[in-house]
């Protein structure tokens, strides 16, 4: 594995650990103004709304300056946003602030994306991608429980900490990142990647589409919909919501160990195609657990079923877009899809829940995963389209 792909793990692990340290406590630090649940709320979707509006023009700077300085850049904006978060004097500043962070965590998602498909090597991008995916997810378990250690010192010393915890990230990638003899971190050989291009791509479209039937049903619904049916169907209390979130993690990590190295060697598409399956039957059904045990079970199935879709997907497109090329619009596009997907989900599932109830919500999650396996039934497998790109640059 080279070693600047080390670097960039090292710099994921220390990102989610620090935006691990803020999630229990930004809402607590909302509501401290005088605000209400709801208020409360819009400062979270704050930070996904930013993401989502801006990733088009941080695709466009990736393209235009490189990965890595804007990478950095991205990182030291979401740092000064954390910081101004702990010195916000009022519910309005803390909102105007948080939003800008998201500006920033646009930006360096987009380009660490960039850089990992132009440091892993064509045939290990599966594992490169699964590697990453493991670090975010060991950091994002880490955060919350250091971050609700530190609250106890008060509720704006976690979002000084995660201040510096990218203030370090960046300052690895800026001083490690390209110091070890690789030069795949400089320009680009070949012009970028286009939008259109890479959606002309049968494996690319299906890669957006899975991404964004991922953010449905993985992203949205596990957050908004699991905590809420936990403890009014099953008249459970919050400690069980959090013991199925963190069982779907189990699941996802225990996956990420093998999915990575399963994708270089079968190929993307079959992988992909049992990740939408593996985790789309058990969402499906947790509507309708009758009680905790099975619930948690079905949790712990449809998290390691996510487990093949992230190192699957990401490696479809590190091989549409290929080493000598930036693609910072098509990695835009791809972002946008999970982002609107889990902006989407919650409010479709709520609505359904309401009306119909949880198991038509959670039923319809799992439709919307389904949903995406035909996509990957045209056009060549996505492992051809990687071995294009090696033999186009080896001439």
């Amino acid at each position: 594995m080279p070693r600047d792909v080390w670097v960039m793990v090292a710099a994921a692990f220390v990102i989610a650990v620090g935006f691990g340290l803020v999630s229990p406590v930004l809402p607590q630090l909302a509501t401290s103004f005088g605000v209400g649940a709801t208020a409360a709320s819009v400062i979270v979707s704050a930070f996904a709304l930013a993401r989502l509006t801006l990733a088009p023009a941080a695709g466009s700077l990736v393209d235009r300056l490189g990965e890595r300085p804007v990478y950095v850049m991205g990182l030291l904006l979401v740092a000064a946003s954390s910081a101004a978060c702990a010195f916000a004097p009022d519910y309005w500043t803390l909102l105007a602030v948080r939003g800008l962070g998201g500006i920033g965590s646009t930006m360096f998602t987009i380009s660490a994306s960039g850089l990992i498909v132009r440091l892993a090597p064509p045939d290990a991008r599966g594992r490169v991608s699964g590697l990453y995916a493991s670090s975010f997810l060991l950091g994002s378990i880490t955060g919350p429980v250091l971050g609700g250690l530190l609250a106890g010192f008060g509720l704006r010393v976690p979002f000084l900490a995660y201040a510096a915890a990218l203030v370090v990230a960046a300052a690895v990638v800026h001083l490690l990142l390209g110091r070890g003899g690789t030069a795949r971190t400089t320009a680009p050989a070949r012009p970028p990647l286009l939008l259109a291009e890479a959606l002309g791509q049968p494996s690319y479209r299906a890669a957006v589409g899975s991404n964004f039937a991922n953010g449905w049903a993985t992203f949205g619904i596990r957050m908004a919909l699991v905590p809420l049916f936990v403890t009014a169907a099953l008249g459970a209390g919050s400690q069980a919501a959090g013991l199925a979130l963190a069982l779907f993690a189990l699941g996802t990590a225990s996956a990420l160990t093998f999915t990575g190295r399963l994708s270089d060697r079968w190929g993307r598409r079959p992988v992909a195609v049992l990740g939408l399956i593996a985790t789309a039957l058990p969402t499906a059904f947790l509507g309708v657990s009758p009680n905790e045990g099975v619930f948690f079970a079905l949790s712990i199935a449809a998290g390691f079923g996510s487990g093949f879709l992230g190192p699957s997907l990401q490696a479809t497109v590190a091989d549409s877009i290929g080493s000598e090329r930036s693609g910072g619009r098509p990695l835009a596009v791809f972002q946008m899809a999970a982002d609107i997907g889990s902006i989407l989900g919650p409010l479709a599932a709520g609505a359904l829940a309401d009306g119909v109830g949880y198991g038509w919500a959670f039923a319809v999650s799992g439709a919307c995963l389904l949903a995406a396996v035909p996509l990957w039934a045209g056009g060549r497998r996505p492992a051809q389209e990687a071995d294009a790109v090696v033999r186009t640059h080896n001439g």
